[in-house]
């Protein structure tokens, strides 16, 4: 794991060389990032995270051997200091990164976006927060059938989280998530905290995902104007 002030160190987990290769040579020169190996199916790259320990690793959804559920599964279940997990897949409605969010994942991005966005993602992820792409989300998420995922305890959360888990599935960071409830940053903060322990949600990504899947969050719906 990288100290304060040293790059995002990421390992690269793709079963297509070409894809692997190509992810490495741009990424290692992106601002702020060092890409420390890669791995070439979800046992490699559970073995390669052990061993090299990054920041981040960047894990493919569809691989030989172990797919990249199983092996997010596998890298946080129970470790003591686990890296973070971004999914990259093809598929913006890949069925598969649901199971990862829930499996622990950070979020997800998709191959085809630029190589500076796919930074940004990894470097949001290293910094603690979860990476959301709520047009994206929404499509893959409301794809399945209502009622296929865990139902939201509804009773258990009270009117502001729902109104929180809400602004949380437009993909507003707790700053935001601040500024348009009128409330300090570390209130908003303790309602996202309250939101993931009541949901039992692995993290804000997932805590989404339940929202859709419930029929709690619904397509369409957006951020208040001016964010």
């Amino acid at each position: 794991m990288t100290g304060p002030g040293g790059p995002v160190t990421l390992l690269i987990a793709d079963d297509d060389a070409i894809t692997r290769s190509g992810l490495r040579v741009l990424l290692a020169a992106q601002p702020g990032l060092a890409v420390l190996g890669e791995a070439a199916d979800g046992v490699e790259a559970v073995e390669q995270a052990r061993r090299l320990r990054p920041d981040v690793v960047l894990m493919d959804v569809r691989m030989p051997r172990c797919d990249g559920i199983e092996a997010t599964r596998q890298l946080l279940a129970g470790a003591a200091d686990p890296p973070k997990v971004v999914m990259i897949t093809t598929f913006e409605n890949d069925g598969y990164v649901t199971g990862a969010l829930g499996a622990g994942a950070s979020g997800f991005v998709l191959k085809r976006l630029p190589v500076g966005q796919i930074a940004e993602a990894v470097r949001v992820v290293a910094a603690g927060e979860a990476i959301l792409f709520p047009a994206a989300l929404r499509r893959m998420v409301t794809a399945r059938p209502r009622g296929s995922a865990e139902a939201l305890p509804r009773a258990a959360l009270t009117a502001r989280e729902e109104e929180v888990l809400r602004l949380m599935a437009t993909g507003l960071s707790n700053p935001e998530i601040a500024e348009v409830l009128t409330v300090s940053t570390e209130t908003a903060k303790t309602h996202v905290g309250n939101v993931l322990t009541k949901l039992g949600a692995q993290n804000r990504t997932h805590a989404v995902v339940i929202a859709y899947e419930s029929g709690l969050v619904v397509p369409g719906f957006q951020a208040p104007p001016g964010f």
